[in-house]
């Protein structure tokens, strides 16, 4: 192992300077007061989780998780998502009323990585979660509230790719013949790998109908003309008819321009159990976030409710905001020794007029000209003059 360099960070860690610190509360806070008012409360959940709870329930990979060790020996994880903390939370606590709960954060997590290649270990996230609704309504409501929220932050070219889990899980049960062959091709659908997907059904020497179909399905899925097409690849048209429900209420809302259907759409994230999608918009070479129904992992906390929700990556979501100037006053005021009094005097007024106002001694500085440089305005006092 090489020694560690003075100024080196753990791998994937990144610092966050002031503008961008900046830039992300804004952002932030922007979120906050729209999923607000929208009826949802904001939670927050420990940084710190038992392994054996949210570590082990969590769709992310083991090898992706920051383990450490309690002083009574438990091995706890730093969070590696939200969605998995809050329903521990509701499982344990807040589902005892049987109602439905509407539940927002904003907060980071955490997974390791192998690699640097530029991926972030540690990231921020905003999403909600609604549990205790096992309804279409719920899920149209997930997606209702993205779009709109996309629009609240200025984005306008963006797009919700949606999916079924359910429905894609059947079919590659149905048309391959080993779990192997199954989980193969789910993996190259994570991956996008649509060539390394019809290369596979040929390799695995499948009965002809069953390749021919899948080849069919891959082809027709991806460029998909109407929901009704996937059903004569189903056995079990639950799914396929619970998206049509789905795409005709959100084009009652004429929010259809912004969505598309892909039945081929699969995640890592392996609790999905039903309606599934992710977001995409100009700017940003990836998912800006993803969502969609899991109520699966109700089950493992021991609860029988329905479950979706949608998280977002702030770091992405930078990338697609529109460029904008701040105009904020930033003004400096520079004082001598004798004129200390009377310059946090004049920053009180100057900061009650809405500016952002730093008191500075000139002798305190090395390089006067590349500070003052920082500054709108800078105002020097000097023998009781203000110049």
């Amino acid at each position: 192992m090489s020694s560690i360099k003075k100024f080196e960070k753990p791998l994937g860690m990144r610092d966050t300077f002031p503008p961008i610190y900046e830039k992300i509360e804004r952002t932030r806070q922007i979120g906050r007061q729209f999923l607000r008012s929208r009826g949802f409360d904001f939670i927050e959940t420990p940084t710190l989780e038992y392994y054996d709870t949210v570590g082990k329930a969590s769709a992310i990979s083991d090898a992706s998780l920051f383990k450490l060790v309690d002083s009574q020996g438990n091995t706890l994880v730093l969070r590696p998502d939200m969605t998995t903390p809050i329903t521990r939370v509701a499982t344990s606590k807040l589902l005892k009323e049987k109602i439905p709960l509407r539940l927002a954060y904003s907060a980071n997590v955490f997974r390791a990585q192998q690699l640097e290649g530029g991926r972030p270990a540690e990231f921020g996230q905003m999403g909600i979660e609604i549990i205790g609704d096992k309804s279409v309504y719920a899920d149209a409501e997930v997606l209702i509230i993205v779009i709109e929220l996309m629009k609240e932050f200025g984005i306008e070219s963006f797009k919700l790719t949606i999916g079924h889990a359910g429905v894609l899980h059947d079919i590659l049960n149905d048309y391959t013949d080993h779990d192997y062959q199954r989980e193969t091709l789910q993996r190259l659908l994570v991956e996008r790998n649509y060539v390394g997907f019809e290369e596979a059904v040929h390799e695995f020497d499948l009965p002809v109908t069953k390749a021919n179909a899948l080849l069919e399905f891959i082809n027709e899925a991806t460029n998909l003309a109407a929901i009704e097409d996937m059903e004569k690849y189903v056995r079990k048209n639950d799914g396929v008819e619970y998206m049509k429900q789905l795409a005709k209420l959100i084009e009652a809302c004429n929010l259809s321009q912004y969505v598309s259907f892909d039945f081929t759409l699969s995640s890592h994230m392996n609790y999905y159990t039903g309606m599934l999608f992710e977001i995409f918009a100009s700017g940003s070479g990836f998912p800006l976030g993803n969502g969609g129904r899991y109520d699966g992992l109700l089950n493992l906390f021991g609860s029988d409710v329905g479950a979706t929700g949608f998280g977002i990556r702030i770091d992405r979501l930078l990338e697609a905001l529109p460029k904008e100037e701040m105009v904020e006053e930033t003004v400096c005021i520079l004082f001598e020794d004798e004129e200390f009094n009377r310059a946090l005097e004049l920053a009180n007024k100057l900061r009650q007029q809405g500016a952002r106002v730093t008191v500075q001694a000139k002798e305190g500085l090395i390089n006067k000209d590349a500070f003052t440089k920082l500054f709108s305005r800078v105002v020097e006092l000097s023998q009781g003059e203000e110049q």
